[in-house]
């Protein structure tokens, strides 16, 4: 038996009489992030996190945007074509939260019969478009570098480019930050992934400062030779952004996760034993099954109301975990080999062994 459970919580309304920028922020919000206006209604925990994530998304392309803005303006004095190629990476890179929105909004639809577990694994395919991503600035800024060295270019207007890189590297940090920040907050593989992406434009608008530099002492060499270094810095992004997305593809949790919930399922009155707990992450949900251990002579009834009790204390307990899967067995047969056993002798029509006990083995799963 299955239980659904589901955790009360409010939205607050703060901040309307702080001026008309903080009202119309509000209004902006509420369109592109909707949510309910009734304190009293139950909100699901794991819409409350898409709605997180869905605002920093929006968040974040407000402030890449602006820095992209401020870089174009520059380009248009400076007329540097360097700082034109950077302003449109940094332009096309933002471009990225637009899967990972699509994921978060395809998380919230309602399971299916043929999605039985819902949506949250769009937003694994929205890492994997991520880590894409960063894998094509790696290479087209070791492209461009290399190009660089074989046809040197002399830069102009060098404090305007150095001014635009600097803010180029401002911006795309603190959304990296941003991001990164609220994906582990809500346990966001792909979110995290999208701020370490948005880090590596960083480096690369960092990377003109640096050209730039060298420019200024008449070092033609050094804008491809920082473009290289920074391809190289990418990569190692890369291969933490492409770590963080294989691992959540492959069900890996944290272990410290695991001892959580083993430690909270042994303090529960009547588990006897731990046999098994699985943790896995669909989206930035958690769903755990767990193994216990019960007295054999209990009725069907306090089997049930353990189980119960488990899963309400696991979904308490373990962060961002939204469901539990608990099966009990009889202390008189732990483990696999009992259901083997009995479902053999089902199969085959053979009698049931009469141990004379209410067997909560078989009507106990919740």
């Amino acid at each position: 038996m299955s239980h659904g459970h589901g955790h009360d919580g409010g939205h607050e309304h703060g901040g309307h009489a702080g001026g008309r920028f903080t009202a119309w922020w509000h209004r902006l919000t509420h369109v592109l992030v909707p949510h309910s206006h009734d304190s009293r209604a139950k909100v699901d925990p794991a819409l409350e996190t898409s709605r997180e994530g869905l605002r920093a998304l929006w968040i974040s392309l407000v402030g890449l945007g602006i820095t992209a803005a401020a870089q174009a303006v520059i380009v248009v004095f400076s007329g540097s074509v360097a700082l034109l190629g950077d302003t449109l990476h940094n332009v096309t890179d933002a471009l990225t939260a637009v899967p990972l929105a699509i994921a978060f909004l395809l998380g919230r639809k309602a399971a299916t019969r043929t999605y039985t577990y819902g949506f949250g694994r769009a937003e694994d395919i929205a890492g994997i478009v991520i880590v894409a991503a960063i894998a094509a600035s790696a290479v087209a800024a070791a492209w461009t570098a290399i190009d660089r060295l074989l046809h040197p270019t002399e830069m102009t207007h060098i404090p305007w480019v150095a001014g635009a890189g600097l803010v180029g590297f401002i911006g795309n940090e603190l959304v990296a930050r941003y991001r990164i920040r609220v994906g582990r907050r809500i346990g966001s593989a792909a979110l995290v992934a999208d701020g370490l992406h948005a880090r590596t434009d960083g480096y690369t608008s960092l990377a003109v400062v640096a050209a730039a530099g060298g420019a200024a002492l008449g070092w033609t060499w050094a804008d491809p030779a920082v473009g290289l270094a920074i391809a190289v810095a990418i990569t190692f992004v890369l291969k933490d952004a492409a770590r963080e997305v294989y691992r959540r593809l492959m069900d890996a949790v944290d272990p410290a996760l695991v001892d959580q919930a083993e430690n909270t399922l042994r303090d529960i009155d009547g588990v006897r034993d731990v046999t098994a707990v699985r943790l896995r992450w669909i989206g930035h949900r958690l769903h755990a099954e767990a193994d216990l251990v019960v007295d054999a002579d209990l009725s069907l009834v306090a089997a049930h109301e353990i189980a119960a009790d488990a899963e309400h204390q696991l979904t308490h307990t373990v962060a961002r975990l939204t469901s539990a899967t608990v099966h009990t067995d009889p202390h008189s047969h732990p483990g696999p080999h009992h259901h083997t056993d009995l479902s053999h002798r089902r199969r085959n029509h053979l009698p049931r062994p009469n141990t004379g006990r209410t067997d909560p083995d078989a009507t106990t799963t919740t």
